[in-house]
């Protein structure tokens, strides 16, 4: 998911500018666009849509036209010539460092994220593009003594084939025989061998489940907390970490003030009986201490660790960063600044003194966790026979045995940063506004070219749009790149124009402009499907039988409490919702799924306000069910068209 952190994190993203109201009236002339809307007045009068399911004797059968026309060509044939050498080169190196003394590994996974589980990162933390050459935001790397493998979604297939050399082995994640990356190195691998990680890079849940699923062949994982392989092979030529300054995020877009922020979560901590939290999610530490950074390209955040105590707070972050404003905002606000580094050491005091700490450990990573517990593991083995003997009923479940205990819970920010208070919602409402604006004046303008026969690329119309974003007022960035797709170019999802290899837009293709910005107080999302002249009967069918395929999903997950009404929810909003009577009862009832030891011994309160939590949940799945159909209709819609 796309940071979305101005002041309405993250739901902002939900508020699109609905343009298909946009009238064709005498101002416009007869060659006008005309947008192919998410839901067409064809479907208006279905009650339902046949369901498809292979076991149906009677299911509808989509045929295909025959057409000599077809050039389709292999993937394979798609591949850019790459310097396999260099490649090469870079597996050596890695490779050599694994019979290096204090490692002694046989393979080594390289995961896309960061130490705080981002999905976007600093150029610095790209270890797997480095390695591997591929720049998708999503995959995984394993290179073990003589093999190197690469996993990615559906997304990234076409751009994997592309910038991958053939020292690479592409496994298409989700596709029917691939392998997980555990099952394919219990697979490749002897019995007993032992394979290398870097434990910021996974959370601790993470190495955890890899840890279990690679002891099935007896192997060993080891953590290589001192420094990372990559790191070692890229040398000098790494890029230096990001140095921006921090700026405040002023409390007229916030709400709350840092110190209503504090006071709420440590009332939390004190009714959980922690001592303190980690917080390692970078959208977190922005939003609680209402700090913006620019760390990462399209994000407002900065990185940082930050540890809230009943009494104190610490913030782990490169001083560099902190304005001489922003230094004494936290030392009102009685935030004690320590350098970034230093995260380790602090958790090994805090263990060492017994702290029962708050870790969520489906986002703090596995450095910080297994230093915890460690350090935990010791500090009660000093103090001897008598405490080990000691009454533990009081603490939490997820204890270990002989060591003091955590509590293992969902981070208590994420919640409070879902329920939007009044600026917040006026701030997303406010800038959608004025990123409408300036999408009307970019529509305008793009239709007003396209008639006057001007040839435009890709990667133009992409900056003439950030030229009529930056004259908002509040606008900071774009929240992504631009995918702005000619033709075939649509149908890569994630696609961003390069001046050596865009397309010119063609005004007698499909054209998809996926785009949104940053502005100070709030973040917008836009996607929109247009045709600038007449769209072919041919071009309406494939646009509408893939349509009719992608609404044949359930809108919404069905997975219990937080989601009870949410069908009936869905309904007053959607004109023609698709969801089954089964759905409905599922989404009025909570899933019964059997519990852990730990969440019997920890019930999580209801929220104070989950009406409002029960919205958020219901618009994010919404979202993602939307555009899921929306980028599945325009992938399939282009290559129908371009292929037939």
């Amino acid at each position: 998911m796309r940071a979305s952190l101005t002041s309405s994190l993250p739901l902002s993203r939900h508020l699109h500018h609905y343009s298909d109201g946009i009238h064709r009236s005498s101002l416009f002339p007869p060659r006008c666009f005309r947008f192919l809307p998410r839901s067409l007045p064809m479907f208006h009068n279905f009650k339902s849509l046949p369901k498809m399911s292979p076991k149906s004797p009677n299911r509808p059968v989509f045929a295909v036209r025959n057409s000599s026309s077809i050039t389709a060509k292999p993937s394979s044939e798609f591949r850019k010539k790459h310097n396999d050498s260099d490649q090469d080169e870079k597996l050596r190196a890695l490779r050599d460092l694994f019979s290096k003394p204090g490692i002694g590994i046989d393979a080594y996974v390289i995961p896309s994220q960061d130490a705080h589980q981002s999905e976007f990162i600093a150029e610095c933390y790209m270890r797997r593009a480095f390695i591997s050459g591929f720049t998708g935001s999503a995959g995984t790397a394993v290179v073990t003594k003589d093999k190197a493998a690469l996993w990615t979604d559906g997304r990234y297939f076409l751009q994997a084939e592309k910038q991958l050399s053939s020292s690479w082995i592409l496994m298409r994640a989700g596709n029917l025989g691939v392998p997980t990356t555990s099952e394919w190195l219990n697979d490749v691998l002897a019995p007993g061998c032992r394979i290398g990680i870097d434990p910021f890079l996974f959370s601790s849940d993470a190495a955890e489940e890899l840890k279990e699923a690679i002891s099935k062949r007896n192997h060993e994982l080891v953590y290589l907390t001192d420094f990372n392989l990559v790191d070692q092979v890229w040398k000098e030529s790494r890029p230096k970490p990001p140095s921006k300054p921090i700026r405040v995020h002023d409390v007229k877009y916030a709400g709350l003030d840092v110190s209503s922020k504090l006071s709420s979560l440590r009332s939390e901590l004190i009714d959980a009986g922690s001592a303190g939290i980690v917080v390692s999610m970078l959208d977190e530490v922005a939003w609680l201490l209402n700090l913006r950074g620019n760390d990462v390209p399209h994000s407002p955040v900065m990185y940082a660790y930050l540890i809230v105590e009943i009494d104190e707070a610490k913030l782990f972050v490169d001083n560099s960063k902190v304005t001489p404003k922003v230094m004494d905002y936290l030392k009102n606000a009685g935030i004690e600044l320590r350098p970034y580094e230093s995260i380790l050491s602090e958790i090994e005091r805090l263990a060492a003194q017994g702290a029962q700490l708050w870790l969520d450990t489906a986002s703090v990573n596995a450095a910080i966790v297994h230093t915890y517990r460690s350090t935990c593991d010791k500090y009660f083995q000093s103090l001897g026979n008598k405490h080990k003997k000691m009454d533990l009923t009081n603490h939490d479940s997820g204890s270990r045995s002989g060591g003091t205990t955590a509590v293992y819970r969902t981070s208590p920010i994420s919640m409070a940063k879902a329920v939007k208070n009044h600026a917040e919602y006026e701030g997303m409402r406010n800038s959608h506004l004025r990123d409408a604006a300036a999408l009307a004046q970019f529509w305008a303008w793009l239709e007003e070219e396209i008639q006057k026969d001007v040839v435009l690329t890709e990667v133009e119309v992409a900056d003439k749009l950030l030229d009529f974003r930056s004259k908002q007022a509040g606008f900071l960035d774009t929240s992504f790149d631009t995918i702005c797709g000619s033709g075939a170019n649509g149908a890569i999802i994630h696609y961003k124009p390069e001046p050596d290899c865009c397309s010119i837009v063609d005004s007698e293709k499909l054209f998809l402009l996926d785009s949104g910005a940053q502005y100070i107080d709030g973040t917008t999302d836009v996607t929109r499907t247009v045709h600038f002249g007449e769209p072919s009967a041919r071009q309406k069918e494939c646009f509408t039988r893939v349509l009719q395929a992608t609404r044949q999903s359930p809108l919404v997950p069905t997975n219990g409490d937080n989601l009870k009404g949410a069908g009936a929810a869905i309904e007053k909003i959607s004109p023609n919702p698709q969801i089954s009577s089964s759905s409905k009862k599922q989404l009025s009832k909570p899933n019964k799924k059997t519990t852990t030891n730990k969440e019997k011994q920890i019930p999580c309160k209801p929220h104070k306000n989950i009406n409002q939590v029960n919205i958020f949940y219901r618009n994010f799945w919404l979202k993602k069910r939307i555009k899921t159909i929306q980028h599945a209709t325009w992938k399939l819609t282009v290559k129908f068209l371009d292929w037939m």
